[in-house]
């Protein structure tokens, strides 16, 4: 009957045959590292575990109560030569575990730059190409519950699809547009957490062709699990043959069409962008795609330098970090903070956008075009954060010079 056992349970050892050991057998450099690391760390830690378990099953079977030949010791309680075994191995390995995790480490950081070329040189490939060290920047968004990609050097994007050349530096900068997430490509680099406002970066590069797996390593909410897309590894011709026929069917993503995008949907279809409008990845990182919305690098500059004092409380509205509270939980129109403007040109704007945000009634500071001034500060210098000045966005000179102030009276001391 035990015999009949053990033959039933080998067919699903078969099945182990079917499993993809991406873990153990990456594309990527940084994965093929991480790969090494976990090897040699768990062969290190097995020095120590396989001897014990040994010999914990033969102190049971040896000293068991029918072996009268064992010794019997009742007295026993030290011995420094088992006390340095007991102690010291278990020591060494753990300076050992620790050397290796504080290297690799550092040599993993994500935000570490990769040279592709010594890479391949290192792998034994003495014919690196010579653009292995251009390096291919890729713009990242998680949005609910999808992923936007963005190639600032072609000028397209792709939803739900990723590609890049192999043999060739990717620089991810990554991003979310609303809650916590995690860009996962296991055979590439591993993970990397996404969260709104901020932006992680990743350098990785794939080491050859193939489609692999991409997918959300963090629960986001209902469409979780829709959260996946494939990346193509492809060679240098044929990734130029992948962006061109981006370009040939794609459409085009403006900031009202991201707005559109970023509401949360399942399962979307894979599709490509042919253009995309200029600094919208900006604009998705700072949280100020919405026209009139002060960005947060904006608001950063203005507390660096003393902030807005009391009169900046006027140019604060309802705001919440929740993209769907932000927009309608406070009333019919979108909660935020109003950028800075001067009674004809909002700063950082384009004509048509401060026409739109002058006609908002959510922002009645832009509305009547009364600029911001601090009490008893300078007005910050706006023009040393938000570049040089052109006709939509002139230099601060051209907001007016605030009222003089007429200091009020003393109070009259009270008679009690």
């Amino acid at each position: 009957m035990k015999r009949i056992r053990i033959l039933a349970l080998l067919p699903l050892f078969a099945l182990l045959g079917g499993c993809n050991l991406v873990v153990l057998d990456p594309a990527g450099t940084v994965a093929s590292r991480q790969s090494d690391l976990l090897i040699e760390s768990t062969g290190l830690m097995l020095l120590i575990i396989v001897p014990v378990i040994a010999l914990t099953l033969f102190f049971a079977w040896h000293y068991r109560a029918s072996n009268t030949k064992a010794t019997y010791a009742p007295e026993w309680d030290h011995s420094t030569q088992l006390e340095l075994v007991i102690w010291g191995a278990p020591l060494l390995i753990i300076i050992c575990l620790g050397a290796m995790t504080w290297m690799g480490t550092h040599l993993l950081d994500p935000f570490r730059p990769i040279d592709a070329a010594a890479t391949q040189r290192a792998n034994g490939d003495a014919n690196a190409p010579a653009d292995a060290n251009a390096h291919l920047e890729v713009d990242v968004v998680a949005l609910d519950w999808k992923w936007l990609f963005i190639y600032p050097q072609y000028g397209v994007a792709t939803l739900n699809q990723l590609a890049a050349p192999a043999n060739r530096t990717i620089d991810f900068h990554i991003t979310s547009s609303s809650v916590m997430n995690s860009f996962s490509i296991p055979a590439l680099a591993g993970q990397i957490y996404a969260m709104p406002g901020m932006e992680t970066t990743l350098y990785a590069v794939m080491n050859r062709t193939g489609t692999y797996d991409g997918f959300s390593a963090n629960y986001s909410g209902a469409g979780f699990s829709g959260m996946h897309f494939p990346f193509e590894s492809l060679a240098s011709g044929d990734f130029d043959k992948w962006i061109a026929k981006a370009k040939a069917d794609g459409g085009a993503l403006s900031r009202s069409d991201y707005l559109q995008l970023e509401k949360p949907s399942e399962n979307e279809p894979a599709r490509s962008y042919a253009s995309v409008e200029t600094g919208l990845f900006n604009a998705i990182l700072n949280e100020c795609v919405e026209p009139g919305k002060m960005c947060l690098n904006e608001m950063a500059a203005i507390d660096e330098r003393g902030g807005l004092g009391l009169a900046g409380i006027n140019n604060v509205f309802p705001l919440e970090y929740d993209k769907e509270a932000r927009r309608g939980a406070f009333g019919p129109d979108a909660s935020y903070v109003a950028s800075l403007c001067d009674p004809k040109h909002p700063m950082g704007m384009t004509a048509a956008a401060a026409g739109a945000a002058q006609a908002s009634p959510a922002a009645p500071s832009l509305a009547n075009g009364a600029p911001l001034r601090g009490a008893a500060l300078p007005r910050p210098p706006f023009a040393t954060f938000l570049g040089p000045p052109t006709p939509e966005r002139p230099t601060s000179t051209s907001l007016p010079a605030p009222e003089p102030q007429t200091p009020a009276p003393p109070s009259r001391p009270s008679n009690t």
